[in-house]
């Protein structure tokens, strides 16, 4: 498959121009021009371009790419190293981060919901990025954490009352602990993202809304490798996902 053909393939399918991001999304390093085999991860590290390498990759598919707002722009230090290794494979770099969250079947939070057993009801906040609906059975918060624990082979962290039913919930992958109070304007029971902060804490506990810490990495392995599978069943391409370890 051609770079441009898949790269507006994969553009269109996740509706890039529909987010103001804080990254480039799409091709966001130029490699080889022909695309037959593609490892997918959760981030563009270097162990992650080194493992592409070894496997002769003619392009990575992650969710978390490179030259991030903010950053300094220098290709230095880790950024050359990571870089150096990736131009001299020749490897196409796709990253996709909001639209990827946000698609309705392959996107993080859809994929998280599969996993889990969850049943999406509808959706919030900016770009409808919240997910909103309901565990799997009728739990305690306490009990739900053990079934996120479970599924994700991973122990969340629970703010909250453990004893407080849970019925419905709202849901956000990765960093989305600025989310919570919109959530909790849904009249959910409680939250789960990947991250918290300090600030979290204090409207959990004042609120009564439960807030479930799950993993950054543990909530967002799940959409960057149903991308993959998509692409591998629609266009026959040979896609590996790589799950590089994060305790994060």
């Amino acid at each position: 498959m051609k770079r441009q053909e898949l790269q507006t393939y994969l553009d269109g399918l996740l509706e890039c121009g529909r987010v103001k991001d804080y990254c480039p999304n799409g091709l966001q390093v130029e490699g080889k021009d022909e695309v037959q085999r593609i490892v997918c991860g959760v981030t563009a590290s270097l162990a992650l371009v080194e493992q592409a390498a070894a496997l002769h990759a003619d392009a990575i598919l992650v969710h978390h790419g490179w030259f991030w707002r903010g950053e300094d722009g220098r290709v230095t230090g880790f950024r050359k190293a990571r870089m150096a290794r990736l131009l001299a494979h020749d490897i196409n770099l796709f990253g996709y981060h909001l639209p990827l969250d946000l698609h309705p079947e392959l996107g993080n939070n859809a994929q998280l919901a599969q996993k889990l057993g969850w049943k999406t009801t509808g959706r919030c906040g900016e770009y409808d990025l919240i997910f909103l609906g309901e565990p799997a059975s009728a739990t305690t918060a306490e009990g739900f954490a053990r079934e996120v624990a479970t599924g994700l082979a991973r122990e969340p962290l629970l703010i909250g009352d453990p004893a407080r039913p849970v019925r419905r919930i709202a849901w956000c992958t990765g960093g989305a602990q600025s989310s919570f109070e919109q959530a909790i304007a849904a009249g959910v029971d409680l939250y789960v993202s990947g991250e918290i902060s300090e600030p979290t804490v204090h409207l959990a506990r004042e609120s009564g809304v439960a807030y479930l810490a799950a993993g950054h990495h543990a909530t967002e392995r799940y959409g960057i490798a149903a991308l993959g599978a998509h692409l591998a069943a629609r266009f026959g391409l040979e896609t590996h996902f790589i799950d590089l370890d994060n305790p994060v």
